[in-house]
């Protein structure tokens, strides 16, 4: 096992610099022209641009501009040029309130997206397996964005059950904190709940005639413990990989969209801004951010992975 974690790790750190290096290379080489043009702004003065390219080393060699912007991005000094804010500052604001919503959310599709799913393998082929599977492909069909606005309008600002979106920190009112993310989580758990539910129901079925499941039933175990020790557990591990993608996506700016329309103010909706602004320094870290979270969070669900399957470090050791 020990053997594995460390190969895991060595070809996340490789993984890592490669990230790097193309967001260094998509951001200030492919385009072509002045990259200090671009961060400037379009109505930038000519000492401002220049001021830029000295900061950067744009008139130095390529591999001295990307140690640069490199040791710029991990040290967090960014500068937002439109509005002149810190860049770091900014997203040390907005991560706890994205780390909220893919929390919540991650957890909500998890648990209903396996509960649903291990229904419906159950009850393959009847009336509910068939309402359910039609249900989650109506949630797949369905934008998050026009899901948490439906929600918005009805439900905050016609009904008055829940917030007309905003955010209130969990250390200011708890109460208030659960009360305003109960419509984000909602809309954002939507779409998941429909992929997970019918991934895991496949997986189920699939793994239920598998030869190992077989050997315990005619070992004497009840049906119980062959679904929960040996059919799920050996169904829900590609799920929990997903689950690790898909949430360090989220965190990384995947949440644009829900959190534009509940007014969240976190990473996905400052990179929309910063988008919208077209200023490269809070792109660039954003970018380097997302990257590197689902590169991590893919490494440990690796790892869990592992640990849940054996399997997996029988093949890795045979490949190598």
């Amino acid at each position: 096992m020990a053997r594995f974690v460390v190969q895991r790790l060595g070809s996340m750190l490789f993984v890592l610099f490669a990230i790097s290096v193309m967001t260094f290379a998509i951001f200030n080489v492919i385009p072509g022209g002045d990259p200090a043009e671009r961060m400037a702004g379009r109505h930038a003065t000519e000492p401002q641009i220049e001021r830029i390219r000295e900061e950067w080393g744009f008139d130095r060699p390529l591999p001295t501009q990307y140690l640069v912007a490199m040791q710029k991005v991990v040290s967090g000094d960014l500068v937002f040029y439109f509005s002149g804010l810190d860049v770091e500052d900014e997203i040390a604001k907005g991560l706890p309130r994205t780390l909220c919503l893919a929390l919540g959310a991650g957890l909500i599709w998890m648990l209903f997206a396996s509960g649903l799913g291990l229904f419906c393998a159950i009850r393959a082929g009847g009336i509910a397996d068939r309402t359910i599977g039609l249900l989650a492909f109506a949630g797949l069909s369905m934008p998050v964005f026009w899901i948490g606005a439906l929600m918005n309008h009805y439900l905050g600002f016609k009904l008055h059950w829940f917030p007309n979106g905003g955010y209130v920190p969990l250390t200011e009112s708890p109460s208030q904190w659960l009360w305003h993310m109960v419509l984000p989580w909602t809309a954002l758990s939507i779409v998941f709940i429909g992929v997970y539910s019918r991934i895991l129901r496949a997986n189920i079925l699939d793994t239920v005639n598998q030869d190992f499941v077989l050997t315990a039933r005619a070992k004497g175990l009840s049906e119980r413990q062959v679904l929960i020790r040996h059919v799920l557990r050996n169904s829900i591990t590609p799920i929990v990989t997903l689950w690790g993608l898909d949430f360090g996506a989220i965190i990384g700016g995947g949440a644009i969209l829900t959190e534009s329309v509940f007014n969240l103010q976190g990473i996905g909706q400052y990179t929309a801004d910063a988008v919208g602004q077209l200023d490269l320094p809070p792109l660039m870290a954003v970018t380097m951010l997302g990257a590197s979270l689902i590169v991590v969070l893919n490494a440990i669900v690796d790892i869990l992975h592992a640990l849940l399957d054996p399997r997996v470090k029988l093949s890795g050791r045979e490949a190598s």
